[in-house]
């Protein structure tokens, strides 16, 4: 695999597994072991049955909590820690013939992408959560079908995958503003209603 694929490969692995880290090692390593994806570097581990099997038992727990509300919001405080960790090491494990002077800053950028659709998930799904309700499975099931289209991409296409992943990057910095400026304005809402004023705690 020559480098710009496997830059592509990586990007959009670790944009992926941000938004759904299970379905994404699950979805690669079966790629790898049906041989219809050469992962580069270390990331060919990914097709061994023990973590497939792993992968596609995580995801089918993820799948029925990602589509409760409020236990979504608390399985993604807690892969706030996993998924950014799991995208610096498949940044990492791709780039194991370069060594770690190239590994690190590779290991560091790819968690980075991880990270920012991490948060681009999350703080959608908080939104959805606090102004639609019902609309958390909708969401779910979105989600799931757009990392399932970046595994395609991965597979098929992995220069446009990363054109796709950059894009991203820059639409979800804006986003992340604007969801910021919104998800404010919300709690202000709900803790500071119109003619609602905090009451002094009256002293004993």
């Amino acid at each position: 695999m020559n480098v710009l694929n496997s830059i592509g490969v990586l990007l959009g692995a670790t944009w992926a597994s941000g938004v759904n880290l299970y379905m994404t090692v699950a979805g690669l390593g079966i790629a790898q072991r049906m041989h219809w994806i050469d992962l580069p570097g270390e990331m060919k581990v990914l097709g061994h049955p023990l973590i497939i099997l792993t992968a596609i038992i995580l995801y089918a727990v993820e799948f029925v909590a990602d589509k409760i509300p409020i236990v979504d919001s608390i399985w993604d405080s807690i892969q706030t820690f996993i998924r950014p960790a799991a995208g610096a090491v498949l940044g990492f494990m791709a780039f194991s013939s370069a060594g770690p002077v190239v590994q690190v800053p590779v290991a560091l950028l790819s968690g980075s992408v991880a990270m920012d659709s991490h948060l681009t998930k999350a703080t959608t799904r908080v939104a959805v959560n606090s102004t639609m309700a019902g609309a958390n499975p909708i969401a779910s099931i979105t989600e799931d079908v757009a990392v399932a289209g970046v595994l395609y991409l991965i597979i098929k296409h992995p220069v446009i995958t990363a054109i796709f992943v950059m894009v991203f990057i820059v639409f979800s910095i804006w986003f992340l503003a604007m969801m910021f400026k919104f998800m404010k304005k919300v709690f202000l809402f709900l803790f500071w209603r119109k003619g609602v004023e905090p009451q002094p705690l009256k002293s004993v």
